[in-house]
């Protein structure tokens, strides 16, 4: 790359942290290009922190600052199918923060093409997930892009990252170092030196959504959930566009600390890392949906779907959504969503998340004339006997064959 060549701006990932503003001034002076500042906003940012991250970037010496509203997109293009799938990596996590990059790096490259560059810009480490997310879905959508990751490639450190700022006179990050923040539409996650290892949990005050939300219950409240093929639609009867209700139900199900956890499983590397995160949210739409779909869907539709959902998680966590196997799962969850129509009464107290009902018009459990542990219906007595005669019969045979007495019985 020319030094020198001020034509083609580089176009900047930037979400107002420690390492993207570090690179605003440090692209401008090393690379003697302007840099345009891009925010996609895939949730988590309101009109007064748009503001702010217009100001910052402006301040730290962006040419331009580029804020995109991409929070429909993503439910449409990701959230849906993480929900459609009951996505959850490790049986804990629900990919609240990590899903949105290929959304955020297909918008990235849109607003490089609108700008005549072929330079896009990242501010991810060489230690982290993402820094793969942003390079595969980059490349795929633009092989001809030129990717440029200095906080990786140069291997700073938040300390020398710091230091830089505060050198030039330019702002900081207003939570300094201490903890590494990121929030999405589906929830936050934090990193910090209690994350590095596996001995502990970080403190009360760190928590984003939910801090004191334990130590300081609020009583208990019933909400109900609604869903339309498998995408939510209504809170507590009111109907809201998905994106509304997610919001809506972060700042209920926060206040009771629901969703807050820590997550423990692989990276995309191959390292084992750790990561803090709150997805209220999340979580409560997730275990409604699972119920709802226990109510609705047969066994080897549930069986089958749990399958490829866990391909599925995977191939979003390593920043491979842009696959073409992904609209092959994706059309197979949108097909399993069709009877997945219903209400879902949940409760919610301090720290816990409680299903009371679920009600469908599409019930299996309803469309049987037989009770459960009751009354048989459209069998009888005898049949069930017999049903239970047949299943027997490969116990017999092994039976019998391990014993020793494998001939046909007279």
């Amino acid at each position: 790359m020319n030094a020198q060549n001020t034509d083609n701006p580089i176009i900047l990932a930037f979400s107002g942290g420690l390492d993207t503003s570090f690179c605003v001034p440090w692209l401008q002076e090393t690379c003697q290009r302007p840099v345009i500042t891009v925010t996609v906003n895939t949730g988590g940012i309101d009109p007064a922190t748009a503001t702010l991250l217009e100001e910052k970037a402006i301040a730290l010496g962006a040419a331009e600052h580029v804020l995109v509203e991409a929070r429909p997109r993503f439910f449409q293009q990701v959230i849906r199918y993480l929900i459609a799938g009951n996505v959850r990596r490790g049986q804990l996590y629900p990919l609240c923060v990590g899903a949105e990059r290929g959304i955020q790096a297909a918008l990235l490259a849109e607003v490089a093409a609108e700008k005549n560059s072929k330079l896009v810009a990242h501010g991810c480490t060489a230690a982290g997930n993402d820094q793969v997310r942003f390079e595969i879905a980059l490349r795929t959508i633009d092989p001809e892009l030129e990717v440029l990751a200095p906080v990786r490639d140069e291997s700073f450190v938040r300390e020398e990252q710091l230091a830089y700022l505060e050198k030039h006179s330019l702002p900081l990050p207003a939570q300094g170092s201490e903890y590494s923040i990121n929030r999405g539409l589906w929830g936050v996650t934090i990193g910090g030196k209690e994350t590095l290892d596996s001995h502990g949990t970080i403190p009360e005050s760190a928590w984003v959504l939910s801090a004191g939300a334990l130590s300081e219950p609020k009583a208990a409240t019933q909400h109900r959930v609604g869903f339309k093929q498998g995408i939510p639609c209504s809170l507590d009867g009111k109907p809201m566009d998905p994106v509304a209700l997610i919001e809506a139900l972060e700042t209920i199900a926060s206040a009771y600390g629901i969703g807050r956890a820590i997550h423990l499983g692989d990276t995309v590397l191959g390292t084992k890392g750790r990561v803090a995160f709150e997805a209220p949210a999340a979580e409560v739409l997730l275990t409604a949906h699972r119920e709802l779909e226990k109510l609705v869907l047969s066994a080897p539709q549930a069986r089958v779907k749990e399958l490829v959902s866990g391909i599925y998680g995977d191939l979003i966590h390593e920043g491979k959504q842009l696959d073409p196997v992904c609209r092959d799962i994706e059309s197979l969850l949108e097909s399993s969503q069709q009877l997945v129509t219903g209400e879902v009464t949940l409760s919610m107290r301090p720290g816990s998340l409680f299903v009371e009902g679920v009600t469908s018009p599409h019930s299996l459990m309803t469309a049987s004339k037989g009770v459960y542990g009751e009354a048989a219906g459209e069998w009888t007595a005898k049949d069930a006997l017999g049903y239970s005669r047949i299943l027997s019969l490969p116990g017999i045979f092994q039976s019998r064959a391990a014993a020793g007495s494998g001939e046909n019985p007279s």
